[in-house]
């Protein structure tokens, strides 16, 4: 992890190289002298000025996304881990026997979590205090040691053998497992490892609400276009409304088959740039526009969905291709999307239509070029997710997966 310092080095020094590749803005003074008054050309000329200067530059946006990554920034992965914690914590308490995993725990009753602490408390201070005060066997070798050098006035007995420093004696040895004896009891779930690891490249968890970013999974009894769909939540808002992208059903073909052999609104450039894209259904609503999903950064025109996850930005990132900074598979064109209007989706969602959940930014852009590994179920997003989940949601997954997320001519 960067310290604080090194990231705000970092950032401070990519705003000024930024802001050294356009022109400095200053007020253009008028022929007639008065600062005041501009020609029409030199207001022009400084208004495309201060519009570079304070335009998001795409190399800096990509660094802060590496960076956020490096300093483990992602409050849905720290959320994702306090769930996780307590969903361990209320096994532990619903087990009939802990003796295995307390530290006071026996077969006679049941784990203490107050009494746990107490004695993990009393052995981090039970080897300090053993450490620090010697025994009275060793302080009586130590007098005969000084005694014996003081007689014979022998040079082995010197100060650098180590033997008359600090209270050290000859028969004094490093004590194993060395505990800070000033360790509080708050401070100690900073040195006691973590009962589970979170793997950021797969995690999910229910949420009780819908929030941008979490991910509807369909109900397995939900049929339509919608059967066993994953859908991303961009927007959401009691006044407005909501609006979503699926992003698990990939179409046969490129982004410059499919925006050529279907009616599409897509700039001609762009489709040359990304011709080899990924093309998803996104979703009923205005199925002839285009939105780009990725993990590039927040380039200009783009938003930040989650930690790691962006909507939009396609002249930037279009530009980025052009630069070779950026493949044309890491990104996701969705075809479509869904929508909602205010309160529909709160209703959905009680009646049990959609699961909301989050997950980790690798699974929502499985089709965005994220890194995927063995286990992962690479052809059924929707299953996967649900595995992710675990309980009751694992037996779903298993139940009723199969026909995959290609599903789309």
């Amino acid at each position: 992890m960067l310290p604080r310092s090194v990231y705000c080095a970092v950032l401070l020094a990519m705003g000024t190289s930024s802001s050294s590749r356009v022109a400095a803005f200053t007020v253009p003074r008028s022929s007639t002298g008065n600062p005041n008054t501009c020609s029409t050309a030199s207001c022009i000329a400084s208004s495309s000025s201060k519009t570079r200067l304070y335009a998001k530059n795409p190399d800096r946006a990509r660094m802060e996304r590496e960076l956020e990554d490096l300093m483990d920034r992602d409050w849905r992965a720290f959320r994702a881990r306090l769930v996780m914690n307590e969903a361990t914590e209320a096994k532990e308490a619903a087990a009939p026997d802990q003796s295995v995993n307390g530290i006071n725990g026996s077969a006679d009753g049941p784990f203490d979590e107050r009494l746990d602490k107490q004695n993990a408390m009393g052995n981090l201070f039970a080897g300090a205090i053993s450490s620090i005060f010697r025994s009275n066997k060793e302080a009586e070798e130590q007098a005969k040691v000084n005694a014996l050098c003081n007689e014979n006035d022998d040079e082995e007995c010197s100060i650098f053998d180590g033997d008359a420093v600090g209270g050290a004696t000859a028969f004094s040895t490093l004590p194993n497992g060395v505990d800070d004896p000033f360790l509080s009891e708050a401070e100690l779930p900073a040195v006691v490892q973590p009962k589970n690891k979170l793997d950021k490249h797969r995690w999910a968890h229910p949420i009780p609400h819908i929030e941008p970013g979490c991910v509807l999974v369909a109900n397995e009894r939900l049929g339509g276009v919608f059967h066993q769909t994953v859908v991303l939540v961009i927007d959401h808002s009691e006044s407005g409304g909501s609006t979503g992208i699926v992003i698990n059903r990939p179409m046969q073909g490129n982004l410059q088959k499919i925006a050529s052999e279907t009616p599409s609104n897509v700039d001609l450039s762009l489709k040359m740039a990304f011709n080899k894209a990924t093309v998803s259904y996104g979703g009923p609503v205005l199925a002839e526009e285009y939105s780009i999903l990725h993990g590039y950064g927040e380039v200009e025109g783009a938003k930040k969905v989650a930690p790691g996850v962006f909507v939009g930005g396609s002249e930037e990132l279009m530009n980025e291709v052009r630069r070779h900074n950026l493949s044309p598979n890491k990104a996701l064109f969705v075809k479509g999307h869904a929508a909602w209007v205010p309160g529909q989706l709160g209703r959905e969602i009680i009646k049990g239509v959609w699961y909301p959940c989050a997950v980790s930014a690798d699974l929502i852009l499985r089709y965005a070029g994220a890194p995927v590994d063995l286990n992962d179920n690479q052809e059924d997003l929707w299953s996967d997710i649900l595995t992710c989940l675990g309980d009751d949601f694992a037996k779903i997954a298993k139940q009723h997966s199969g026909r995959g997320d290609m599903r789309l001519p």
